[in-house]
């Protein structure tokens, strides 16, 4: 196992130090999301489950983006859930409180998929769908765990006792998100 992940740095290495253009690309500086950004966009959410925080261009047409998200108490009986699927993105939550049993992959059935001009799909989450699910792989998530939820793969939520609230990082290969967005509530 080291020696696989010694060729892989090794290798990573030897092909950056090859090609001087892959830095060509890349940005000079850091992007800080502050706590108190955070907390600003969780404040102004309103009715919505989620909100864009920022999305970051990391270069060679790669976006980020940090988002919050909130959901409240939902109990799903039998086997089916009512999952998201993202195509192109891939996330990344990280739980900052409460809990809630999630579900991923599965069989899908009931595909919608979400206009291309819907806020979501140009701000949020990029072209997605909906998705009914069975037989998903499923995980109760709490405070301070980490999910990363491959471009591809439906997910939702079976249980959420009270809430859970968490950020999502949000990997844009394509850069379908807006680059540079920033919530209007952190604009002067």
């Amino acid at each position: 196992m080291i020696n696989k992940t010694l060729k892989i740095i090794l290798g990573a290495t030897l092909l950056c130090t090859l090609s001087p253009s892959l830095f060509a690309q890349r940005p000079t500086t850091a992007t800080h999301v502050s706590r108190a950004d955070i907390m600003t966009v969780f404040e102004h959410m309103e009715e919505t489950i989620d909100q864009q925080i920022r999305v970051v261009d990391i270069g060679d047409e790669v976006n980020v983006g940090v988002g919050i998200l909130q959901r409240i108490g939902t109990r799903t009986e039998g086997e089916s859930v009512n999952a998201i699927v993202h195509h192109r993105i891939t996330e990344v939550y990280y739980v900052l409180s409460g809990s809630g049993t999630l579900v991923t992959g599965g069989e899908i059935s009931g595909d919608v998929e979400f206009p291309a001009d819907n806020v979501s799909v140009l701000v949020l989450i990029g072209p997605s769908g909906a998705r009914t699910v069975i037989n998903g792989q499923t995980k109760t998530i709490s405070a301070g765990d980490i999910v990363v939820i491959p471009a591809g793969v439906p997910h939702g939520f079976r249980n959420i006792q009270d809430q859970i609230t968490y950020l999502s990082i949000r990997v844009d290969p394509s850069q379908v998100l807006p680059t540079g967005y920033e919530h209007p509530s952190l604009q002067d």
